[in-house]
Order: C-alpha cells, then structure tokens, then sequence
C-alpha cells in the first residue's frame, strides 16, 4: 500500500506538501497540485483516516449501541440513523449489546478507543454502571427509546404510555373487558411506562383486570407466544394488549394452534409499528412510530451536538414523539371468545 512518502518521491515534492494538499491546510501552487494529484492517482494512495482525525480532532464517525441487533425494531432504527448520517456525511458504526450490560460497556470501550465524535444508545435495561460511565464521556450522547437513570443526556423516545393507552383504550372501545397484557421486563424503563398506559386505561373505564391476566415476558416473538398460551389456557381473554409488535407476532401464532380467530375470537394489538407487522396474517394493529423517524430524529439530534457542543448549563433536550394507532385486521368488535375450549396438552 503506498505511504505518504511515496506520493512526496513521485511527485517530487516534500511529504509536508502532501499532507497540505489532501488537507487542504495551506496555499499550494496549481503546478505543485497537479503533480501531487497525479501522483496519488497513479499510486492509488489513500490518506489515513487515523492521522487526518488526530489532525483535525474528528472522525466523522458515531457509535450507535443497541440491546437486540436481531429485533426487527431496533434494525429499522438503526436504518433510521445510518441513512441521516450518511446524508449528513458521518458514519456509523454498530454494536449490539445482546441484552447484557457487561457486552455493553465492553462496547461502549471500543467505540470511545475508536474516536468517535458522538454516540446513539439504546439501552439493554438498568444498568447504574453503564450511566456512570456515559457521564465520564467527552463525546455528545443521545439516548434513544430507553432513558437512562441518573445520565444528563438527550433523549429522543416515543410517549409510551400514552402509546400503551391508545392501545387499550381501543381494545375497551370495540367492546373489551376480559383483556389481557403482555409486558416485556418489568426492570426495564420502557416496559413500566406501557404497563403504566394499559393500566390507566382500564382504570378510567373501571374495568377490573382478572387475576393472572398479566404476563411478563421478553420482547421476543417466543417470548410472546409463550405468555399468550398461559393467557389463553387460564384467562381466556377476548382482547390481548402485548408490549411490542414481536410479542403481537408471537401471540398470533399462540392464537391460530388454538383454533381462534383473530380478531373474531380473539382481538390482539401490539406497539412500536415495525414493518413485519403489516404482513403478517391477519395485518396486526398497533401503536407507535415509524423506528426509522425516530432513528432519523436522535442521528440529527447528535448531529447538531456535534456541530454545537452544548455551552456550560445547557439542558438536555428531551424529544417525544406523540404514538399514532394503526388499527389493522387484528382489532375488532367483542364476540364469541365464550365458545373457545383450549386444546389438550
């Protein structure tokens, strides 16, 4: 691979020149520049990008950590993000933390060693830590989806709890009282506001919630399927409100092996409004936004950060966007769940 060096000696001109003329850092004679041009085409020399960020202080590079890599709603907001930075110039570079908070610190080491001029975290739960460590950080954070305690930061999230109430509400409107919930962790920030919306929800109807109908489960599809099958072999519900669309998902596939019809037996609606939902059979109902305008939503926000590093005692800014329902073919009116008997083990 040629060197610098070796673009100075063809050219016939100092490495100092060089440098000048991939930098842009001062006045070179048109003669001089043509000859260095030439030479890097010739040689098919490629500046270091190490060297021009340690010159120039940046990298035109963000960290974007994720819990779960392989949940259709974290990879549409990672595609929210990386299409803003690229229209803005910047990089991405992506981590999935897999849930543990040990992954995600230790990733969280590697994108600080990498010189990145900003960082985009989804949080994998609670993590003290992990918040103690993001203070120390010099770079510009924004925190997506998930807040985390105890850190000064940006924030950019939908209203989840009134995401979570549309829901319910919807489920009581077409006639719904034996409704179920499945909740993703309950150590988990996002997971305490959904359940905080359905539980106001059926508060102002004064609907009373059967013992055992909420189920805590993973923000998986098995998770999901999993916690509707104990819904459906012990509190028969009419209507199922689930954390997020993968569990919707999940619930729909618990629903079919038990000869229910959905939405006629059975009614489910999920949150977020991945693009999986839409295509699903029946299409599943749901609460949220577009994961790739929130991706797009913290990318400018970082960006603008970056551009303008906050002034001593500036606040962070915390951005919601408001939950719109898109009521699908899996929502509808109240009947004939009473006729449902679950299959033998």
């Amino acid at each position: 691979m040629a060197t610098i060096k070796d673009v100075a000696a063809v050219a016939g001109v100092s490495f100092t020149t060089v440098s000048h003329v991939v930098n842009n850092s001062r006045p070179v004679s048109a003669d001089v520049r043509a000859k260095v041009e030439r030479a890097i085409r010739d040689l098919n020399y490629v500046p270091s990008a190490v060297a021009r960020s340690l010159k120039a202080r940046a990298t035109a590079t963000v960290g974007l950590l994720v819990p779960n890599g392989t949940n259709p709603y974290f990879a549409e907001l990672a595609r929210g993000v990386e299409d803003a930075c690229a229209r803005k110039g910047y990089c991405v570079i992506f981590c999935n933390s897999d849930d543990d908070p040990a992954k995600q610190r230790s990733y969280l080491r590697v994108l600080q060693e990498k010189r990145i001029d900003g960082l985009i975290v989804a949080s994998a739960g609670d993590d003290a830590v992990l918040a103690s460590t993001l203070a120390d950080t010099r770079e510009p954070i924004v925190v997506i989806d998930r807040n985390i305690e105890g850190l000064d930061a940006d924030l950019v999230q939908i209203d989840h709890e009134r995401g979570a109430w549309l829901a319910t509400r919807h489920l009581l409107e077409l006639g719904h009282s034996r409704i179920g919930c499945i909740t993703g962790p309950v150590t988990t920030a996002v997971s305490a506001m959904r359940m905080h919306g359905f539980l106001r929800a059926m508060s102002e109807r004064g609907v009373e919630i059967a013992p055992g109908a909420i189920v805590e489960s993973d923000f998986s599809g098995a998770g999901g399927y999993r916690a509707a099958a104990q819904l459906f072999d012990s509190v028969r519900p009419t209507a199922i409100f689930a954390g997020n669309d993968m569990m919707g998902i999940g619930a729909l596939r618990a629903a079919a092996e038990r000869g229910l019809r959905v939405p006629g037996d059975c009614s489910i609606i999920g949150f977020d409004d991945i693009e999986l939902g839409n295509f699903t059979w029946p299409a599943l109902s749901t609460v949220g936004q577009p994961a790739r305008a929130l991706g797009d939503m913290a990318a400018l926000t970082l960006i603008e950060r970056i551009a303008n590093t906050r002034e001593e005692g500036a606040k962070a800014r915390r951005r919601v966007m408001p939950p719109t329902l898109f009521a699908r073919e899996s929502t509808g009116p109240l009947g004939g769940a009473e006729e449902y008997t679950p299959l033998a083990a």
